[in-house]
């Protein structure tokens, strides 16, 4: 009797699985632009592969999702076919620190930044990252980058400034 609802929760368990997945391939067309420009890229379209533009869109699908263990397999992917991404390094830096690998992701947005300086996302989630590690003044070094790449407009600017301040108090 055990084994038998062992085996439904097994199978129901899989079913939900599996239904996540189509929803996350549906978000994944739905919302790729608007996940691209909160990471600060400035396309969609990754490397040009077909792949790795799918895999991409379905770790910010995943990432959406908050699904970041999903969204980390989508990013290596992405990253084994375009090892220089600085869009796929910034998703995989948040992802790795949404599920509290905070040396892991101070990796991937270096190697971000050493690709492209001035990425809004790579810089405001490195910011992020600083206050988890109660770093302000390098948190607030991420800001100066932010306010010289966007002129202190942007969403980037403005989500850190604000997480700096409620740090602070």
């Amino acid at each position: 009797k055990k084994r038998a609802l062992l085996e439904q929760e097994n199978t129901a368990m899989r079913s939900r699985k599996f239904f996540a997945s189509l929803a996350a391939g549906a978000l994944a067309l739905a919302l790729p632009v608007a996940v691209a420009l909160a990471a600060g890229s400035t396309s969609t379209s990754t490397s040009g592969s077909a792949t790795a533009d799918g895999e991409y869109k379905m770790a910010q699908a995943s990432i959406a999702q908050a699904d970041y263990p999903t969204a980390m397999t989508h990013l290596q992917n992405v990253l084994a076919a375009t090892p220089d991404n600085a869009d796929a390094l910034n998703l995989m830096g948040f992802s790795e620190r949404k599920v509290g690998k905070l040396d892991e992701s101070l990796k991937y947005y270096n190697k971000a930044l050493a690709l492209n300086p001035n990425h809004l996302g790579a810089n405001e989630y490195l910011g992020e990252l600083y206050l988890d590690m109660k770093d302000v003044k390098k948190a607030q070094e991420r800001l100066a980058v932010l306010k010289n790449a966007c002129g202190g407009t942007c969403a980037e600017y403005t989500e850190l400034k604000e997480e700096i301040e409620q740090f602070k108090s």
